[in-house]
């Protein structure tokens, strides 16, 4: 292994890549049904390659959190500031509810056994699945004025305790969420998720994520308009008495309350512009679009489906446009609706509407939050039309603005070098409490300003996905060494405490659910409690045994303060502890 180290030694980056990329190899495994993922995969294959003798410089660890923290400050901004509201007071009491409990049953375990700084902070970390903790743990421990190599000793202990305990954190969220929770309740997500689907509209609901229907919601359909001369010619009565023919293209539009438009007519061979009073005739060909149910409903009294499309098809496009429409937060989508003129909304659908990156129910009594995404469909000129009516248009670019995220990310290190003495007592952010409230703020300013800051999804994950995971290698790689003396000696009590951290607080908080915050329905008191947990399997396992997205709007609320206040039991159980 001489060759090996000497390899590490000339170049240490490649133990770092090495470590990313075994680690996310070995996240990629199933054990049954769960995943260690990737994250938890990096640190444990930079723990085996530590074993050769490798250092990675201090301040790649610090510059891979801070834009990680900044990251996700940044995603969890809007609907952060959007979920304080006396509306979402339910959620709220249930994120800050585990959050509270989960550092009591943290403090309580690391007085009664003895715990070092270190392994609080981790067994937290692991046991609650916040991997955020790592580095805000590590950064308040760094900041104790330790020595060098008890600094690193104890950070190595928060990497130990995190990866012994994080595989039960996953699964127990799932166990607590998916299989006891409705058991409690005495009734299935399914059902439950069905109840408040009708206690909303009576509608079918959404899809959860990578779910289609096998029939779907918006269509497009050619006819051939029957009428008088229509029926006259066929010997039909029938087509005569419903076909399309000496209506206007208005009155079918609104037979159906607009959810149906022509868009393309066909006379003689010669295109018609579908004017709202535009009168058709027998044997137009016309294209119209809609709801496929309506569509259904509205065939016979427009004429007989033909497959003869040649020169009357039309391009249709989607359209992302964030909702940021002033007065309207927390309105409904009905009420919406009946606010938006009949030229403005007419040939537009809304075919998706997101919210946290979780689809919600298009429903007429869903509520629409300033930061949600909504997706419109129809033809380009419709789409352009109506995208910046909600608020403004989604743009599509891959560029990040570099300008404003450098500011940001200045700022909240800044931030983080003020210390407040309280007491004798010093009281400070550090770089990742002051990361994450700057990217807090500034995610909040880029909602209400989109022409500033844009960071595409895909950009914000990476930053999310290679900050976290090389700051984990790192850790891991510095502290490998002495994460197998912690293992050896104390591995077995802190996997079974890391049990308790995991379902403790989840079944308190599911208890105050249901008796002190009243939640009747077992799809959304799940979801609301997976959110609060920030637990993404086993939101994923709620969905899919939900097949609905209902309980995506309580998790939207708590998810987003989850993210925060779990990310801040790092410095909180290093202070206290």
């Amino acid at each position: 292994m001489d060759w090996l180290h000497h390899v590490f030694q000339k170049s240490p980056e490649i133990a770092l890549f090495l470590s990313l990329a075994a680690g996310y190899f070995i996240g990629q495994i199933n054990f049954g049904k769960f995943q260690l993922g990737g994250v938890g995969g990096a640190l444990l294959a930079a723990v085996v390659i530590s074993q050769v003798g490798v250092q990675i410089d201090n301040g790649v660890k610090s510059v891979m959190f801070a834009v990680f923290i900044y990251a996700v400050g940044y995603d969890s901004g809007p609907q952060f500031f959007n979920s304080l509201s006396r509306k979402t007071l339910r959620e709220i009491a249930m994120a800050v509810f585990l959050a509270v409990s989960a550092l009591i049953t943290v403090l309580i375990c690391a007085k009664l056994f003895g715990l070092s700084k270190g392994i609080a902070a981790g067994l937290a970390g692991g046991a609650l699945t916040q991997s955020a903790i790592i580095g805000t743990a590590g950064d308040a421990i760094a900041r104790l004025g330790l020595s060098a190599a008890e600094t690193k000793s104890m950070q190595g202990d928060v990497a130990v305790a995190y990866a012994v305990t994080y595989v039960f954190g996953s699964l127990g969220a799932i166990i607590v969420c998916v299989n006891i929770l409705p058991k409690f309740m005495g009734q299935s997500l399914k059902d439950a998720a069905a109840e408040a689907e009708k206690g909303l509209a009576g509608a079918a609901g959404g899809h959860g994520p990578g779910q289609m229907s096998a029939l779907p919601e918006l269509v497009g359909r050619a006819y051939r308009v029957t009428g008088p001369a229509g029926g006259a010619a066929s010997g039909n009565p029938a087509d005569s008495a419903t076909g399309g023919a000496g209506r206007t293209v208005a009155e079918i539009e609104m037979a159906q309350s607009d959810m149906i438009t022509i868009e393309r007519i066909r006379r003689a061979g010669k295109a018609v512009q579908p004017r709202p009073d535009v009168m058709l005739a027998a044997d137009d060909i016309v294209l119209v679009v809609g709801r496929r149910e309506l569509m259904v409903a509205a065939a016979p009294h427009i004429g007989e489906e033909v497959a003869d499309t040649d020169g009357i098809s039309v391009v249709m496009q989607n359209r992302q446009g964030v909702f940021t429409r002033k007065g309207m937060n927390h309105t409904t989508i009905a009420a919406v609706r009946s606010t938006v003129d009949r030229d403005l909304r007419h040939g537009v659908f809304v075919q998706e509407i997101h919210r946290a990156g979780q689809p919600l129910p298009i429903l007429p009594e869903t509520e629409l939050e300033h930061g949600d995404v909504i997706t419109f469909y129809g033809s380009p000129q419709d789409t352009k039309r109506a995208v910046d009516a909600p608020g403004y248009e989604l743009p599509a670019t891959d560029k990040t603005d570099f300008i404003y995220m450098g500011v940001g990310i200045v700022i909240g290190l800044l931030l983080g070098l003020i210390v407040v003495n309280v007491g004798g007592v010093p009281l400070t952010l550090g770089s990742g409490g002051g990361c994450l409230l700057a990217g807090l703020v500034f995610g909040w300013m880029r909602g209400k300003h989109p022409m500033y800051g844009v960071m595409p999804s895909a950009a914000s994950q990476l930053l999310k996905d290679f900050g976290l995971a090389a700051f984990v290698a790192v850790v891991g790689l510095n502290s490998g060494l002495q994460a197998v003396v912690t293992v050896k000696s104390s591995g077995m009590t802190i996997f079974l405490l890391g049990a308790v951290v995991t379902v403790l607080p989840l079944v308190l908080t599911m208890l105050f659910g249901r008796y002190v915050l009243r939640y009747t329905n077992a799809a959304l008191l799940a979801g609301a409690l997976s959110g609060s947990r920030s637990a993404n399997p086993a939101f994923g396992g709620v969905l899919d045994k939900a097949e609905s997205a209902v309980p995506t709007v309580p998790f939207a609320i708590t998810y987003a303060l989850a993210n925060v206040l779990l990310t801040l039991l790092g410095p909180l159980v290093v202070g206290l502890v």
